[in-house]
């Protein structure tokens, strides 16, 4: 059995880095309402558009917080993905 003690898990409290995708176009602009997540909007060869966000969240709720916001939108969202986890304080646990 493979040695499983370095292993990071996820947990609702604990800051993350995250990728979101949605159909749609979304400035730049619209930053400081989605956490501060880099907004990066791309075309396709069909001339469609699909919009990316990147960034550090504390914690789920916050990133919850943001999915509610591109829903409100009416922006479809494609993908979520944690693409890195923070460090955690295990003493707290």
């Amino acid at each position: 059995m493979a040695d499983v003690s370095g292993i990071k898990h996820l947990r609702p409290w604990a800051s993350a880095t995250y990728q979101i995708r949605v159909e749609g176009a979304l400035d730049e602009s619209w930053s400081d309402r989605f956490g501060g997540m880099r907004i990066e909007m791309m075309t396709r060869k069909d001339q469609t558009s699909f919009t990316t966000l990147t960034g550090r969240l504390v914690d789920q709720s916050e990133l919850t917080g943001v999915l509610n916001g591109l829903a409100e939108m009416h922006l479809p969202i494609l993908s979520v993905e944690c693409v890195s986890l923070e460090p955690e304080n295990t003493e707290a646990l």
